[in-house]
């Protein structure tokens, strides 16, 4: 029975240490046939220091391929990662994953799709910035031209001609305007973009200022043959900054006078939308393409070049429109389709 007990004690224990300390255990007993038990106790220990190596070589083995693992994929992660990979910070990343390969590959899935995103952000940054230099100096040639020739035209004899030199004077000056209003919207896109232009929130009624400004584009809109209608008579309050919220009126309102037809209509009406209002302007001129609507809000873009420089305005209006909007944590948008007319809507606090 002690025979039995201890075989079986160094079979279950499948160590060194086990099959040792049984084989002493044995030895040490008292009693008739020691040599036969000796016999099975050297074969215990003989079984225990197999399973021992094998286990000793597997993990050497393991030890080996994790190195050769983190050795081979190094040089990917300090790729996606952008920066210098230490192995010892790969190997504790890498620890106690028995998943190590899934691990790796989704990892390494992730950073390729994150820096995909990345690169395809650039390349539009990078294009909408060689369109802005293109348009900027598009936009700015046209009015530096005009002064050349102007002043080209007097230097040349002209400036000694009563009926030509006042009036060649007076166009510079338009053009000098023209190019002034330029650096000044770019210099507010610039301000509201970085968050250095402070608002000024106060609580105003909306409709009496819409009404002011509808009063100053009357001119401009009976010269067109464009009525210019308020919807509201009653005091519509909200919370903005007075002064850009007025900059925002005029430029919609100035530019559905421009892009009317004779004889339409320019509406501004009020949507009650709980805690905010919803201003919106609309016509019933010649409109846009889905294709012309994505892009209106964007710097220098004009729907009809030659006719919106023959209008002039610096192009960077509804842009700014745009940015104030947004610098209030409101919504600017647009409706349109060919030949039926365009709405603008945008939301403000109350």
């Amino acid at each position: 029975m002690k025979v039995r007990s201890i075989g079986a004690a160094a079979a279950t224990a499948g160590c060194t240490g086990g099959a040792i300390a049984a084989a002493a255990a044995l030895v040490a007993s008292p009693g008739p046939g020691i040599a036969g038990h000796t016999g099975m106790a050297a074969a215990a220990v003989y079984a225990g220091v197999g399973l021992a190596g094998a286990g000793i070589v597997a993990g050497v083995a393991y030890w080996a391929m994790r190195k050769f693992v983190v050795y081979k994929i190094k040089p990917i992660y300090q790729v996606v990662l952008s920066r210098d990979v230490k192995t010892r910070e790969l190997e504790h990343h890498l620890t106690g994953r028995h998943d190590m390969v899934d691990r790796i590959g989704s990892e390494l899935t992730a950073r390729a799709e994150s820096g995909s995103r990345e690169l395809e952000r650039l390349k539009d940054r990078e294009r909408y910035r060689r369109e802005f230099l293109g348009d900027i100096s598009h936009e700015m040639r046209t009015p530096i031209f005009n002064i050349q020739g102007y002043i080209l035209t007097l230097l040349d004899g002209a400036v000694d001609d009563p009926q030509v030199n006042r009036r060649y004077l007076e166009r510079s000056e338009k053009s000098i305007d023209r190019m002034i209003d330029i650096v000044n919207d770019l210099e507010e896109i610039a301000q509201l973009e970085s968050g250095t232009l402070e608002l000024r929130p106060e609580r105003f009624d909306i409709v009496e200022m819409t009404h002011d400004v509808a009063e100053d584009a009357s001119m401009e809109a009976e010269k067109q043959g464009i009525t210019v209608v308020v919807d509201s008579e009653s005091p519509v309050w909200v919370t903005a900054d007075r002064r850009y919220i007025r900059q925002i009126m005029a430029n919609l309102m100035v530019n559905s006078v421009k892009y009317g037809r004779g004889g339409g209509c320019t509406r501004i009406s009020f949507i009650d939308l709980f805690d905010k209002v919803m201003v919106e302007v609309s016509d019933n001129g010649v409109g846009m393409s889905a294709e012309e609507t994505e892009r209106v809000f964007e710097r220098f873009y004009r729907t009809d070049r030659s006719r919106s420089r023959e209008m002039g305005g610096s192009g960077l209006g509804l842009s700014i429109a745009k940015h104030i909007v947004e610098a209030h944590g409101e919504h600017i948008s647009v409706r349109s389709q060919p030949a039926r007319g365009s709405t603008f809507s945008f939301t403000l606090r109350k």
